[in-house]
């Protein structure tokens, strides 16, 4: 099952309590406090795997508590800090705060990492409270509250290719012939209910190992569009999203006999669907593809859309996916126009992972008098000289 959304909800560990004791041994006069500060508690990372392909795991499990820092003890024993705990995530996935709407992170690389709960720093113990004028101390501090968050996980796919357009166009068979994926066909629209990617290997060599040489790409076979997608018909446009981070669209569009609709008027419909849901979208290199010319027998709306094309300087191949006719020209024709195309950096400029010490953007700060002010923040350190 493919699940591209998820909601969870992240708490850090609490830090353990400091520990108030003194020491008494024999033959140690004036022993001194000698309470162990508590253990910080653990925090909650967001990691992107490259194994990983669906958010399923979140749609059933969806609240993850760290382990908390254990409490001080005598004789100076700090006590445990919690181990942090590591969330898998598909590469692909953007993080956003479910209440603030804010992107936290686009883990867009394999192995990026962020952080997404603090835990909480532990409190310490009386041995810091001492001093010439109080020798016996019995103050300590309680650990701090791990931070939580209500996160909306979402998962866009990375392809370099994204195949759009009508239900039954010949998207499943195009991407079932170029690469190993087998989508489900079948002669009915909305056959395909999820994306399928697919390895493609333009040049066709492989190496002494079966290795594969040459150029190689990922595609995404989108589920089809219809007009008024962007309102809710059909499945939506909650697809479309994977083919955001896509470096090139091709466009397949139905010319058989078997089907009556102008292929000018299908190209621009879905136009408009893909300008609805981004502008972007419509700023990517097109590709346009008439399918199924082995069932062609007619070809003046295929001429009509070649003509089309031609006026509106969009690439254009007329394929049929079932007999491999000039399915091999069209591969090496998409490998080309990938080639002048730059692969976009991963954005990170949204990334939170702050050092424990960094004030969170909750922080505050209360004035008392003059000279003394009142600063609640839940990632604060603590003056280790006060």
């Amino acid at each position: 099952m493919f699940a591209d959304e998820a909601k969870i909800f992240v708490k850090g560990g609490h830090g353990g309590n400091g520990c108030v004791a003194f020491r008494r041994e024999k033959y140690v006069p004036r022993g001194g406090p000698s309470g162990g500060d508590g253990g910080h508690g653990a925090s909650i990372y967001l990691e992107a795997n490259i194994n990983d392909n669906t958010l399923l795991r979140y749609r059933y499990n969806r609240e993850f508590k760290a382990d908390r820092g254990r409490h001080g003890e005598g004789s100076n024993c700090s006590g445990q800090s919690g181990e942090d705990m590591v969330l898998l995530v598909p590469v692909g996935t953007v993080v956003f705060d479910a209440q603030t709407k804010e992107t936290i992170a686009d883990l867009a690389t394999p192995g990026q990492r962020v952080l997404v709960a603090h835990g909480g720093c532990g409190g310490r113990g009386n041995q810091h409270f001492a001093k010439p004028w109080h020798q016996a101390p019995r103050e300590h501090e309680e650990g701090q509250d791990g931070e939580e968050r209500h996160l909306r996980l979402e998962l866009k796919l990375l392809a370099d290719v994204g195949l759009v357009g009508f239900p039954n166009a010949g998207k499943s068979t195009l991407i079932s012939v170029i690469s190993a994926a087998r989508p489900k066909i079948a002669n009915y629209p909305f056959t395909t209910l999820e994306p399928n990617l697919g390895v493609v290997n333009a040049d066709g060599g492989t190496g002494a190992h079966g290795t594969e040489l040459g150029r190689t790409f990922v595609v995404a076979d989108l589920p089809g569009l219809i007009e008024g997608a962007h309102e809710g018909a059909g499945l939506g446009m909650r697809f479309l999203r994977h083919v955001e981070r896509t470096r090139l669209l091709v466009h397949l569009i139905d010319t058989s006999d078997s089907n009556d609709d102008d292929p000018v008027h299908s190209y621009e419909v879905i136009s408009r669907e893909l300008a609805a849901f981004s502008k972007t979208l419509t700023e990517k290199p097109l590709i346009v593809v008439a399918t199924k010319l082995d069932a062609t027998t007619d070809r003046t709306r295929l001429e009509l859309l070649r003509d089309f094309c031609r006026r509106e300087h969009l690439e254009f191949h007329s394929i049929s996916a079932a007999t491999g006719e000039v399915v091999k020209e069209l591969v090496r024709s998409i490998a080309d126009a990938l080639d002048k195309i730059p692969r976009p950096a991963p954005d990170t400029a949204n990334e939170i992972d702050a050092p424990d010490d960094e004030i969170s953007d909750s922080s505050s700060v209360i004035q008392v008098n003059e000279r003394k002010h009142v600063v609640h923040a839940p990632m604060v350190s603590r003056d280790e000289k006060s």
